[in-house]
């Protein structure tokens, strides 16, 4: 066999694969995603009443009024800051990751205790004096930021630590606020994998939907 006809085997064999995998396969899990999964594949965008899409039910945002439930805090405020006024640099290394801190690094512990800055719009990590402030008692997920400082999902325990004060804002009855949480609560993946988690986007937009 010649080493031309060996050649030219290997350049169509190449070609075909390459439109295997680069071409038919990734267009096939598209239009597979968009028929089975269009919520997911698209995005996971959560409209409000009017029709507007308000956020992803995949990323966290940053909540300060005392009618919605607060968050974890996040590093780079949910990646919201404007690049042009970014004093505090959280965009210089991208828009997601954790502040690295070591528990013992007084850095961490003066913004736990409140003595950097108190303003929940600016702060980076959560800080005590504020959650006591408004009567809730403070949680790991609510003073500690997530690895990914983009988490959706504080702990069922953080969601109903701040009932009273939501109910209070909205005068709603607080048994109806806690079978909201529970209704917005995720369970395990597969049933063993992590842990239940209550998406905040979610509750909150069920909360203005009532």
């Amino acid at each position: 066999m010649s080493l031309a006809r060996e050649a030219s085997r290997a350049v169509r064999a190449t070609l075909v694969l390459w439109v295997i995998t680069a071409i038919v396969y990734p267009f096939a899990m598209i239009a597979f995603g968009q028929v089975v999964f269009p919520f997911q594949a698209n995005g996971s965008l959560l409209k409000n009443a009017q029709g507007q899409v308000i956020g992803s039910a995949l990323i966290g945002q940053p909540f300060v009024s005392d009618r919605y439930f607060n968050s974890r805090p996040s590093t780079t405020s949910y990646s919201t800051a404007d690049p042009k006024k970014d004093e505090a640099g959280v965009l210089k290394t991208g828009v997601s990751g954790a502040s690295n801190l070591a528990p013992s690094n007084p850095a961490l512990l003066d913004r736990i205790k409140g003595k950097v800055d108190s303003d929940p719009t600016k702060a980076i990590e959560g800080d005590i004096p504020r959650l006591k402030k408004a009567g809730v008692k403070p949680t790991a997920d609510l003073v500690y930021t997530s690895g990914s400082s983009l988490d959706p999902h504080i702990t069922p325990e953080a969601a109903k630590a701040q009932i009273q004060r939501v109910a209070k804002a909205r005068g709603l009855d607080t048994n109806r606020v806690e079978i909201m949480i529970a209704q917005h609560t995720d369970g395990r993946f597969l049933g063993i994998f992590g842990e239940p988690g209550v998406n905040v986007l979610k509750l909150n937009l069920a909360l203005d939907n009532i």
